[in-house]
């Protein structure tokens, strides 16, 4: 969060007392990286240059001013990606806590049943529904999922977990995407706060204005040290600093450190958001960089004239419904059973080695698919669809054939939901997330700190930076200014929706302000 005293103004330009008034309206302090200016604090007497040239001069007020109201604008929302984050780094360590029972086996045996016996195991104590996929143990002690579609559960399926060396179910989940119900419960919270499509705007908010205010922030605080020769006074807070100055050493220095972190977590988000995301993919589209679609259409059978190839023809059909369709026609339990340990001996026969999900075929006549679901680096991703009749590989759609942008996408999901690098990748996620509330802690005590102090201006937090800042901007820059505005409001809906308000807010808060001057009541 950037504040600055006296209305925008750098402690190194010339400093007149303020006769504006305090801001009347109390709103949240702004949250981000890094500020300008400095408080009535002492400090070290080291800072910026004493006469930056008018170009720069007008830029760094705009961005004071632009950093102040943006992380007033997203602070809560800021607050509430930060915490919510945090709990959900923590839910691999919580589903092993609290669904120990499903996901684990009380002893690791020799070998492993075939697949058949434990989804016949599955389907013993719950009959209910169709199979959809089953997920093979990853792991010695882990568990088999067989998972079914249930009517009455939406989009969300019943998991039954089984031990593959007794071949006992061990227990039932609703589950949503392979998540337990307490990894959705959180992820529900951190994606919507559990509101549905409404909430969804408020992880968006979040997403499209973290990269401003961290940018803007590093900027700000770059150019306050940009002609001191101590990059120590970038990197590291002042510690001999006090008040003020100290706080926002902290605040400055620290956000160096997050800024990365930060920009990758609002542009990762964003890649799945609403509407930005939306954007995205029509990009993904232009280019054809999305990932490749595994063809799973079984090949036509070729039917004999005879009257013998016409009932061979109908007996293969008949079967042919029975194992690969899961329709109209349905995969019915001999299917499942019958073709699951062949399926995967194909998929294993063709490369795809390590944990895999194998899916069955939502229609008639389609192949079965097989597809790598370790996303923990190197990433195993690929996918083959097989035949369940006689086990034949007839397509394949390999990590190493995905075009870049659908690679980087996988990977920066995979790495915003702390999978990619296991462990560390959950240190380092809850690290930005605590960071980032620091800051904004940070930023508070900045706004409160340079709060009048006198009897007569007493209030409980400082003025807002200056109004007309942009007028200080030469004309080029100012176009340029507007144009990538514009554009990022374009590719960004939410942030160009929110930043109109804002200016319509601040306008009219203008109006009224100059309303009273006019009839002499204090603005």
């Amino acid at each position: 969060m950037t504040t600055v005293d006296h209305l925008g103004l750098s402690p190194d330009e010339p400093v007149t007392p303020s006769v504006h008034p305090v801001s009347p309206i109390p709103v949240p302090a702004p949250a981000a990286n890094a500020g300008t200016g400095t408080g009535t604090g002492t400090g070290t007497g080291e800072g910026p240059a004493a006469a930056p040239s008018r170009a720069v001069g007008g830029t760094r007020r705009l961005l004071v001013r632009l950093h102040f109201y943006a992380g007033v604008l997203v602070a809560p929302f800021l607050v509430m990606a930060a915490l919510t984050g945090l709990a959900y780094t923590l839910t691999p360590q919580l589903d092993a806590l609290v669904y120990a029972d499903e996901l684990y086996v009380d002893r690791v045996g020799a070998h492993p049943r075939p697949l058949a016996e434990q989804v016949t195991a599955a389907r013993a104590v719950h009959p209910e529904g169709t199979v959809s996929a089953v997920l093979p143990a990853d792991a010695a002690d882990r568990t088999t999922r067989v998972v079914l579609d249930v009517p009455g559960l939406g989009e969300k399926q019943r998991t039954v977990y089984v031990d593959p060396y007794t071949g006992q179910a061990q227990g039932a989940l609703t589950t949503w995407w392979g998540s337990t119900p307490l990894t959705t419960w959180l992820d529900d919270l951190h994606r919507n706060l559990h509101l549905g499509a409404f909430g969804r705007q408020y992880s968006e908010v979040a997403a499209s204005w973290l990269w401003v205010v961290v940018g803007g922030g590093l900027v700000l605080w770059v150019l306050r040290w940009r002609n001191s020769r101590r990059v120590r006074r970038v990197l590291l807070p002042d510690l001999g600093a006090r008040g003020r100055r100290r706080t926002m050493a902290w605040h400055g220095s620290v956000g160096v450190w997050l800024v990365v972190g930060l920009l990758f977590l609002s542009a990762t988000g964003l890649t799945w958001s609403r509407y930005a995301g939306a954007h995205f993919s029509s990009v993904l589209d232009a280019l054809h960089a999305h990932a490749p679609e595994l063809d799973t259409v079984l090949p036509t059978p070729v039917v004999a004239a005879s009257h013998a190839g016409h009932a061979m023809a109908a007996t293969s059909t008949a079967e042919a419904g029975s194992v690969t369709g899961n329709g109209e026609a349905g995969v019915g339990e001999a299917g499942v059973t019958g073709q699951v340990d062949r399926v995967l001996t194909a998929a294993r026969g063709a490369g795809l080695d390590g944990p895999v999900e194998i899916d069955l075929p939502a229609k008639p006549g389609a192949a079965w698919s097989v597809a790598q679901t370790d996303k923990l680096w190197p990433v195993r991703l690929s996918q083959v669809a097989v035949d369940p009749a006689d086990g034949r590989i007839i397509s394949r759609a390999d990590w190493a054939d995905y075009p870049l942008l659908a690679k980087l996408t996988k990977l920066g999901v995979a790495a915003h939901m702390g999978l990619l690098f296991g462990l560390a990748n959950q240190l380092l996620l809850a690290s930005l997330a605590v960071g980032l509330l620091c800051m904004i802690i940070w930023g508070y005590r900045m706004w409160w700190q340079r709060r009048p102090v006198r009897d007569e201006r007493r209030a409980l937090v400082g003025p807002a930076p200056a109004r007309g800042t942009w007028r200080g901007l030469p004309r080029p820059a100012l176009v340029i200014g507007i144009v990538l505005t514009a554009a990022a409001g374009w590719a960004l809906p939410v942030l160009g929706v929110t930043l109109l308000a804002f200016l319509m807010f601040d306008v009219a808060l203008g109006a009224i302000r100059r309303a009273r001057r006019r009839g002499g009541t204090p603005a």
